[in-house]
Order: structure tokens, then C-alpha cells, then sequence
């Protein structure tokens, strides 16, 4: 089972759009996928009632109950669990990172956003978990921006997840209709962009794995 933490302490930064899709995109691609929501905003949760019975399902969590919500999905067949985190909310974020097997910290390319996830960096290395900051809702063409961008979060000492998430109209409009971005427009970027940062996504953990299996 694979578990991914999407933690920023930052508001806006696309926490729920990113979850709601990594976790649809696991699922087109054959996984058992499912949503924890510990927002007490319930974003995540207002999307999958919108889906009613559609997978992958949403559930809520309080920060104490993380734990025991994931082992109850791993015993009922869950195969990729992503945990949807509030912004400024140490417990839930910690919790999060605790469980997981990969941290994604989602942040807009722009100062005022990457400065604030210092914070959400040194909670990460609490855990000695491997993360990575994920660029969203950026520009589809500022080359020059994002080579900024990754110099500074690497001045962080964290790196950047090479697959962008540019701002695209099309994640506003699935979400509003209960969708991802995968069946809402099937041959559209935005699904060539999530299908890529999932796929990805898999790969670092099962390099993860395969390090501390070779320890």
C-alpha cells in the first residue's frame, strides 16, 4: 500500500485539487485509491459527496485517528491512500508525515508562497520522511520563474518534484462538477500532468523502498 502525505502550511497553495486528482489518477491506473480528508473545511469531503458512490472514496479523519483510519483501509483492500492536510495545523500535518510513505508540499512558484514553506520543511525532516515540493497553479509558460523557484527551495535543503501542475481552468470546472481532471477532460493537459506526477510518485517511493530494504 502506498501513502501520501500532501502537507503545507500554507493556505491555497492546491492541497485538495492536488489529492483529488493524485488519488483519481491512482485509480484510473488500477489502484484502490483513497482520499483521508483531515481539513476541518471538509474540501475534499464536499468533492466526494458530489461523486456519491464514484471512486476513489473520501473519508474524514480527526489528526489522532489517522493511524487507525489507514490500517482499516489497508485491511479493506485500499492499495493508495493520499492524506489531505489543513494549512497551519501542526497535529494533522504531523500525523500525516508520520504515516506516510512520501511527503508532496504543493506550492504556487511565487516568493511570498515559497518562503512560507520553511516551516513546512523543518516539520518534514522531523520524520526523516523523503519529500518533495510539487509547483502548482503557476504559469504554464515562465521558464525563467520556475528555475527560481527550484533554486530557492533547494536553498531549503528539500528539492523539487520535476512534474508541474500549471494553473489550468480545467481543474476549477471538474471540481465543480464532482470530477478529476482525468474524466472531465480525458485528452487534455492537465491529465497528461497529473498522469505524469502519479506516475512519478510511484517511482519515488518504490526507490524508497528499495533503499531501506538494501540498509
Amino acid at each position: 500500500m502506498t501513502i501520501i502525505a500532501i502537507v503545507s502550511q500554507k493556505g491555497g497553495s492546491g492541497k485538495t485539487t492536488l489529492s483529488v486528482n493524485l488519488a483519481a489518477a491512482a485509480e484510473a491506473k488500477g489502484d484502490i485509491a483513497l482520499i483521508i480528508d483531515t481539513d476541518p473545511q471538509a474540501t475534499a469531503s464536499q468533492w466526494g459527496a458530489w461523486r456519491a458512490d464514484k471512486a476513489p472514496e473520501v473519508i474524514d479523519s480527526a489528526p489522532p485517528r489517522i493511524q487507525s483510519k489507514v490500517d482499516a483501509a489497508k485491511v479493506q483492500g485500499a492499495t493508495f491512500i493520499v492524506i489531505d492536510t489543513p494549512p497551519h495545523a501542526d497535529s494533522a500535518a504531523s500525523r500525516a508525515v508520520e504515516v506516510a510513505d512520501l511527503v508532496l508540499i504543493p506550492c504556487r512558484p511565487s516568493a511570498f508562497d515559497l518562503a512560507a514553506i520553511k516551516t513546512t520543511v523543518s516539520l518534514v525532516r522531523l520524520f526523516d520522511k523523503p519529500a518533495y515540493v510539487v509547483f502548482t497553479a503557476g504559469p504554464t509558460h515562465a521558464p525563467r520563474m520556475y528555475e527560481e523557484a527550484v533554486e530557492l527551495v533547494q536553498g531549503f535543503g528539500i528539492d523539487p518534484c520535476p512534474n508541474i501542475l500549471p494553473d489550468r481552468a480545467v481543474y476549477r470546472h471538474a471540481s465543480a462538477a464532482g470530477a478529476s481532471v482525468i474524466e472531465f477532460d480525458p485528452e487534455g493537459k492537465a491529465t497528461t500532468e497529473i498522469t505524469a506526477l502519479h506516475k512519478w510518485t510511484i517511482s519515488q517511493v518504490n526507490m524508497s523502498t528499495t533503499t531501506l530494504e538494501g540498509v
